[in-house]
């Protein structure tokens, strides 16, 4: 059935379909390409965009980010933190609760069995210290169990300190 004929004949065909395809698409360029399409632009629309460097845009520094965080929108991110902390006082998950975190005693929650690692971190979790902790656990206090990548926006971090105050 299959033999060296039928072979020829199939590959002549598909050779034959390919070199349609081919003609047609130069016809197709030679027809509907614009005469003038590689003339230079008759005018240029000013939009101002090239006069002017771009600025580059200051970032906040955590204490101005504080000082406009809004709770609401801390409230957002708070579902990152709620699979391992709660905000009811007492109540400890896979971390500590944090009722009453900001401006308390580093590692002082009674009940939770700490992995020692946050005793590097400072003597209390004043905002500044919760924002570089946010930033990078790991960094701040090497050896730490908490497994959380971090926060990088210095506004989300803010606003999620605030809410966290604002809950307690």
């Amino acid at each position: 059935m299959f033999d060296t004929m039928v072979i020829t004949k199939a590959v002549a065909a598909f050779c034959g379909a390919l070199l349609v395809f081919l003609l047609g698409n130069w016809a197709a360029n030679a027809i509907y390409v614009p005469v003038n399409a590689g003339a230079q632009q008759a005018f240029i629309i000013d939009t101002g965009a090239d006069d002017a460097p771009a600025e580059p845009v200051a970032e906040l520094s955590f204490e101005e980010a504080f000082e406009i965080a809004d709770a609401a929108a801390g409230s957002r991110l708070w579902s990152q933190c709620r699979a391992c902390h709660a905000l009811e006082a007492g109540r400890n998950g896979v971390g500590p609760y944090l009722h009453g975190v900001v401006n308390r005693a580093i590692g002082s929650v009674d009940g939770f069995n700490y992995s020692g690692a946050l005793a590097q971190a400072g003597d209390i979790w004043a905002p500044e210290v919760l924002s570089e902790f946010l930033l990078n656990p790991s960094a701040l206090a090497p050896g730490t169990s908490m497994s959380y990548r971090g926060m990088s926006a210095v506004q989300d971090r803010a606003n999620l300190i605030a809410y966290i105050e604002s809950e307690s």
